[in-house]
């Protein structure tokens, strides 16, 4: 049986000269105790439903609005964690963002999200705004990261989980991520490639981030263990990825002679625009040039023809991330701290 609504005293309001409804206010209309008003707002599962329901109602009547700074200075900690993504016009990020939102809200927490737009001094900025919030976890995109970036989160003491990346190769000091390896990935596209008999296969990349840079290492790896790679292959531009921007750099690549008979682009989208130029220019795909794509962005399906592309996990990176974050926050070891969550080779019409 739900547990009765007290009625709520005329005289309960903020004491304090700004009128601002206190958890005490609270704690007070409910016939509860503070601390029992704040774990009942975090939803605790050792809270009776019922009182949870009486507190929320109550809260609700009388308009109060938790304040996590004073939380987190009486707890030296917060239920907020911090996120660091370089981009949300990229689906790539949202997807991340999306999933490790919903795990971490399931568990309690809020999450403040900040935008590096690639920018190594913008990122350090970001972290320290967050900081002073006292978050209680990170989560970073990538592991390149410029010199006082680390130090402040090796200083902070905060549980960190980085996104996306893995390490070269495992290692015992590594720190905690979850992701794939980038390398490999663009590796394993440049031989599916080779497989389908194409010799002279171009790689063209914009933004130039650290990610996109380490699938250019796997494309050129790979092409020089069986001498097939040439300086001239590679086309990079470090303007933002984009539809058209893959369609110019299509036009460019087709001028080269000899011929290139294949083109991995580092992103989908700058593929979608290179089939798209190639529709527009008469050039039949794959039969006189193959294209290739990374992160089977919304549309590489559809297209004419559909699009071959490396699938990522994105969304299993931010849930598995945001897991492995929660496991350090309540002070536990992770079974492992790396997690590598692999890639799929989607082979479809335009190979």
């Amino acid at each position: 049986m739900p547990l009765p609504l007290l009625p709520i005293a005329k005289s309960v309001k903020s004491q304090r000269a700004t009128g601002r409804v206190t958890l005490s206010d609270v704690a007070q209309a409910a016939g509860v105790s503070p601390s029992t008003v704040s774990r009942a707002l975090r939803g605790e599962r050792a809270v009776d439903p019922a009182l949870i329901e009486r507190v929320q109602v109550v809260s609700a009547k009388l308009g109060y609005v938790p304040d996590p700074a004073a939380r987190a200075l009486a707890s030296q900690r917060s239920n907020h964690v911090a996120i660091l993504i370089p981009l949300l016009s990229n689906a790539l990020f949202v997807d991340l963002l999306d999933a490790a939102q919903k795990t971490l809200r399931a568990a309690g927490y809020q999450t403040l999200m900040g935008v590096t737009h690639y920018d190594a001094s913008e990122e350090e900025q970001l972290l320290r705004e967050q900081l002073l919030h006292r978050p209680a976890g990170l989560l970073v995109t990538g592991l390149d990261h410029n010199g006082v970036t680390k130090k402040l989160m090796q200083g902070s003491q905060v549980p960190c989980v980085h996104l996306m990346d893995l390490p070269a190769t495992e290692r015992d000091d590594a720190p905690h991520c979850v992701g794939f390896r980038q390398t490999d990935a663009g590796a394993a596209m440049t031989r599916h490639l080779l497989q389908t008999g194409r010799k002279r296969i171009a790689f063209a990349a914009a933004q130039l981030d650290p990610r996109v840079m380490q699938r250019l290492y796997g494309w050129r790896t790979a092409l020089q263990e069986v001498g097939l790679y040439e300086p001239t292959l590679e086309y990079l531009n470090p303007a933002p990825s984009s539809l058209a921007l893959g369609g110019i750099l299509f036009e460019q690549i087709m001028r080269q002679r000899p011929a290139v008979d294949a083109i991995f682009f580092c992103n989908d989208d700058l593929a979608q625009g290179a089939l798209m130029a190639a529709l527009r220019l008469g050039l039949a795909v794959p039969s006189q040039v193959a294209i290739a794509g990374f992160n089977d962005l919304t549309g590489s399906d559809q297209m004419l023809p559909p699009l071959t592309t490396v699938r990522t996990p994105r969304a299993q990176i931010g849930q598995a991330a945001a897991e492995m974050l929660l496991t350090l926050m309540r002070g536990e070891t992770p079974p492992s701290a790396q997690v590598d969550l692999g890639f799929e080779i989607l082979q479809r019409q335009s190979t």
